[in-house]
């Protein structure tokens, strides 16, 4: 049996790579998309690539009320934006995954002044489920409000998540480097992703303070027991899609290579989207674009515990593990329809 689904802002670049996903899973049928810019307009005429796939006419979002009930809705609209419609179909019996960060800082003040925006539904920062599911598989089996989480904040997490539990790293000394694609910054048209401002051209921003810090100390707190802070600098570079993050930290006590691999490697035992490198090789961009995987690998640079994570900011920095956390939610196969390699090259 199929489970009903609706996109809100299928138009940009995370809603295309999650109907790219959807339109070939067994256990979805898309029942509606919503889209300002191309309100009107078949979704094969937005993206020509779902030409004899899906041929759903995109809707004005102010028609939300009319449209069907389903089982689930993928929110791809912006901080600030997709919260007023989460709402609304929350009280409507429907589940959500919110791409946006309106629900996955628990603390409304730290909402509040690191997206600069006011929160208008607090009391649903209780419902909501951080949407990583190598750390909340179980929360996100019930979820009705899934808050998918960021793309930094994913290789961040799930880069040190072996360590923090253990209570191994020292705290203060936590250095995460990141560099994205430039679809990171979404669809929409901006100076600084102009093809002559962005190419042969790398770029630091968030140098202050990124949105995404927040949420990246917070699940790294709760893994930990206790404060983590975190020194975070994302990057631009000049490739459509990918991340690669190096983490620099320092341990409480220096273990053995070996001992800190094991500790890796039994950690992610169950997580088939997670793959540990061998001993002095380390991920990509090339070998996780257009897939779901997260790599990792791991050494010391003298007395720095180095972890170096790619990964796809549009699949599981995205699209892809909001599929991962459908398939949980509705008891599909965790890997339904993302059972496959990265494109290479």
């Amino acid at each position: 049996m199929k489970i009903k689904v609706g996109i809100l802002g299928a138009t940009g670049y995370t809603g295309a790579e999650l109907l790219r996903l959807l339109v070939s899973h067994p256990g979805v049928e898309i029942s509606w998309l919503t889209s300002e810019k191309f309100s009107g307009k078949k979704i094969s005429e937005v993206f020509s690539q779902l030409i004899n796939f899906l041929d759903l006419q995109c809707v004005n979002i102010v028609k939300l009320a009319t449209l069907d009930k389903v089982d689930l809705v993928f929110s791809c609209l912006p901080h600030g934006a997709s919260m007023h419609f989460v709402e609304k179909l929350l009280k409507s019996g429907m589940r959500v995954i919110d791409f946006s960060g309106d629900f996955r800082i628990n603390d409304a003040s730290a909402y509040e002044s690191w997206y600069n925006l006011k929160h208008r539904y607090r009391d649903f920062l209780k419902l909501a489920v951080y949407g990583l599911p190598e750390i909340h598989r179980e929360k996100i089996r019930l979820a009705k409000l899934v808050a998918n989480p960021g793309c930094y904040s994913t290789t961040a997490i799930l880069g040190l998540a072996p360590l923090v539990s253990e209570g191994l790293v020292k705290d203060g000394s936590v250095v995460v480097d990141s560099k994205s694609g430039l679809s990171g910054g979404g669809r929409a048209p901006s100076l600084e992703h102009h093809f002559s401002e962005s190419n042969e051209s790398a770029a630091a921003y968030g140098v202050t303070g990124h949105n995404q810090k927040p949420e990246i100390e917070q699940e790294l707190s709760n893994l930990a027991g206790s404060t983590v802070d975190v020194t975070f600098i994302p990057h631009t570079i000049p490739i459509s899609r990918g991340i690669l993050t190096t983490i620099y930290s320092t341990l409480e006590e220096r273990l053995d290579t070996e001992d800190i691999f094991q500790l890796y490697r039994e950690y992610y035992l169950r997580d088939s989207f997670i793959r540990i490198y061998d001993k002095g090789k380390f991920p990509a961009v090339k070998n996780v674009r257009f897939s779901n995987f997260c790599d990792i690998g791991i050494e010391y640079q003298g007395e720095h515990f180095i972890s170096v994570v790619a990964l796809d900011n549009l699949g599981k920095g995205a699209s892809g593990q909001a599929v991962q956390n459908m398939n949980i939610m509705f008891d599909f196969p965790e890997d339904e329809g993302l059972k496959y390699p990265g494109m290479y090259p």
